[in-house]
């Protein structure tokens, strides 16, 4: 018998494209632990204008910042703001993946494991 792996990809969408998802919260995770964007950017593989980019396309939809100068030297901060949007939005993920992954094994005969065990 087989042994799947189940993943399930959100994101938020305006009629002009999407605005938010797992990238997004990935670049802004990285901006906190490294305080700074182009370090967060060089980290994930992007340039610092996409991910300047990313940021400020969410800001817009948002109508408020996502990074917040730190005073007196170059780099940024969360705003508090998106620190409860990342942690809102992993929070949402799991339990989405829970759940789908609850009905997958419903509909399917073989092992299905979901992501966050698939890696250990």
């Amino acid at each position: 018998m087989i042994t799947t792996t189940m993943r399930t990809h959100l994101w938020f969408e305006t009629p002009k494209g999407m605005f938010f998802g797992m990238g997004r919260v990935l670049l802004l995770q990285k901006v906190k632990e490294l305080g700074s964007l182009n370090k967060a950017a060089k980290e994930l593989g992007m340039s610092y204008r996409a991910a300047w980019g990313k940021i400020k396309a969410t800001e817009e939809v948002l109508g408020k910042p996502l990074l917040v100068k730190v005073a007196g030297r170059k780099g940024f901060v969360l705003s508090d703001m998106a620190d409860t949007l990342v942690d809102n939005f992993c929070t949402w993920q799991q339990e989405v993946e829970t759940f789908a992954l609850h009905k997958a094994q419903e509909k399917f005969s073989w092992k299905i494991n979901d992501f966050s065990n698939a890696r250990g």
